[in-house]
C-alpha cells in the first residue's frame, strides 16, 4: 500500500464542518483505524482519500503524487 499524506484537510457541507484541519501520514504497511462517535468525519475522511468526496481545502498526497490540492487547483479523478 502506498504512503498516504493528508495535509490540513477540511470538508464542509454548507455551514457544517465534517472534517476540520486534519493532517496525518500513513506509511506503507501501517494499520490505521479511525475511531469516534457518529458524525465525527470518519467516513467522510475515507471518502476523500478514495476520491469520492472533494475536500473543501487542504492537500492529499498518495505515493508521492498530489491527487488533491485546493491551493494548486489539482483534483485527480478516482479512476486514475
Amino acid at each position: 500500500m502506498p504512503k498516504i499524506e493528508l495535509r490540513n484537510i477540511t470538508k464542509k457541507f454548507g455551514n457544517f464542518v465534517a472534517v476540520d484541519n486534519l493532517s496525518i501520514d500513513i506509511e506503507d504497511g501501517d494499520f490505521v483505524t479511525l475511531l469516534g462517535p457518529s458524525g465525527c468525519g470518519k467516513t467522510t475522511t475515507l471518502r476523500q482519500i478514495a476520491g469520492l468526496e472533494t475536500p473543501t481545502s487542504g492537500e492529499i498526497i498518495i505515493d508521492g503524487k498530489t491527487v488533491f490540492s485546493s491551493e494548486k487547483m489539482i483534483d485527480v479523478s478516482p479512476s486514475k
